[in-house]
């Protein structure tokens, strides 16, 4: 028997509780019976697709603590590839509507949308079908370039801890610091550095956060990290 709308994991990833409640209002007017988890950072948001695989739907702002642009997006595609993914982002321009189409995603809700909108999209997608906004989205198609494209494609093969690590290098974090972070000794970080590296194709930790500045919305390198044995 399929699943019915009673059954419907939602799952909603945005850092603003004000945004989030009218994000879990509007899940709610398109599915009333859904069950809302919330997710305010992207190990956050991790940790709940761990422990609910089979959800629905996930609502995913690109701007949260724990991922720079798109590359939580990037991962999630490819960890999550039956996870229909709606990109809900204060950016407005085509070209990042574009990118986020090429990065796998399902829908895009600019902040300023209606709830009537956020409804229809919420619909659309999880009827199978794509949701653009229409003054944004009428000739849109997904758009990547060569090296974004496969950058995330590397970036999809990283596992959930490998990804945090990646996120905190791609901040400026030092070994001792991710450590502390996720509660795990330095040469367990080490370890997942060298896994890191050898699945991004680089040979030290600069080469690692110039290579996640690529999936940035600004697309800016990032500054020359140290390097630590």
């Amino acid at each position: 028997m399929g699943r019915t709308q009673r059954m419907r994991d939602v799952l909603i990833a945005d850092d603003h509780p004000l945004f989030r409640d009218a994000l879990t209002r509007a899940v709610h007017t398109a599915l009333p019976d859904a069950a809302v988890h919330g997710a305010d950072s992207v190990p956050a948001l991790l940790a709940l697709l761990e422990s609910r695989p089979d959800a629905d739907l996930l609502l995913l702002d690109l701007h949260m603590p724990g991922a720079r642009g798109f590359s939580a997006l990037a991962h999630i595609r490819g960890q999550y590839p039956g996870l229909p993914v709606i990109v809900v982002s204060a950016h407005e321009e085509v070209a990042v509507l574009r990118r986020a189409l090429g990065h796998g995603a399902a829908g895009y809700i600019p902040k300023s949308a209606a709830v009537e909108s956020i409804v229809d999209a919420i619909n659309a997608v999880l009827g199978g079908d794509v949701w653009l906004p229409p003054r944004l989205g009428a000739d849109a198609h997904g758009e990547l370039k060569a090296d974004e494209a496969e950058i995330a494609a590397r970036v999809a093969e990283l596992t959930p801890q490998q990804f945090r690590v990646l996120s905190m290098i791609a901040e400026g974090k030092l070994n001792k610091q991710i450590a502390f972070e996720l509660n795990v000794s330095e040469a367990t970080v080490k370890a997942h550095m060298t896994a890191i590296m050898r699945k991004l194709g680089v040979s030290n930790r600069t080469q690692v956060a110039l290579l996640a500045s690529h999936l940035t919305l600004e697309q800016i390198p990032p500054p020359a990290l140290p390097d630590e044995d």
